[in-house]
This record gives C-alpha cells, structure tokens and sequence, in this order.
C-alpha cells in the first residue's frame, strides 16, 4: 500500500523557520517525483515546490523561492521541505504528495498525504 506521511506542522512565529518531513513508503521512491503542496484558509491547493525523482532538479512557485527549499533522501525515503522567512500568508495545510510534473505546476499527482497544518502567527 502507497503511503506519504507527513508529521510535524505547527505554529511558528513570522520570519521563523520550520522543517517538514514526509515519509513514504509502498513504492519505490528513488524513482518517482515528489512535490510540496499548500492549501491556504479558504483557498485551493497549489503547487509549492516539487522535485525530480534524483533530487538534482527541483522547480519552487514564485512566491516561495528563496525562502523555501525542497530535498530528499531516497536512501530513508523521505522528503523535506525547508522553511525559511515565513510570512502569515505561508500559513496553510501542506501535503506531501507524489506525482510528475509536465510543465509549470501541471502535475499528474496520484498520492496524497493527510497534510499537515504550519501556522504563521505572532
């Protein structure tokens, strides 16, 4: 069974960091590209960050770039995202999810984490 888990989330405070972790597991993850997406209060999903199946390209949205970075291990099957210089408006439900991307954020994603809640608040 296809598994992507993501524990940690949680409150941090404006410019803070954080570091989510996913763990997958029921595939052979070295070979399939991953992605961070983000569901703000009252929005749709989006496209965060996504990286190849190597973990030597990775492809950030506009809103995130240099501030958040996206790494794997495929050794412990396990994806990352770096937070870095949050804002209120990074505040949403991230998942882990797994899935190719063809162009821009037109990603045929086929697994879901549950998502974990990162809230940015003074």
């Amino acid at each position: 069974e296809v598994q992507v888990v993501e524990p940690g989330g949680g409150r941090v405070q404006p410019g803070g960091s954080l570091r989510l972790s996913c763990a997958a597991s029921g595939f052979t993850f070295s070979n399939y590209e991953m992605s961070w997406v983000g569901q703000a209060p009252g929005k749709g999903a989006e496209g965060v960050v996504h990286i190849n199946s190597g973990g030597g390209s990775t492809f950030d949205a506009d809103s995130v770039k240099g501030r958040f970075t996206i790494s794997r291990d495929n050794a412990k099957n396990t994806l990352y995202l770096q937070m870095s210089s949050l804002k209120p408006e990074d505040t949403a439900l991230y998942y882990c999810t797994r899935g190719r991307r063809r162009t821009g954020w037109d990603v045929e994603y086929d697994y879901w984490g549950q998502g974990t809640q990162v809230t940015v608040s003074s």
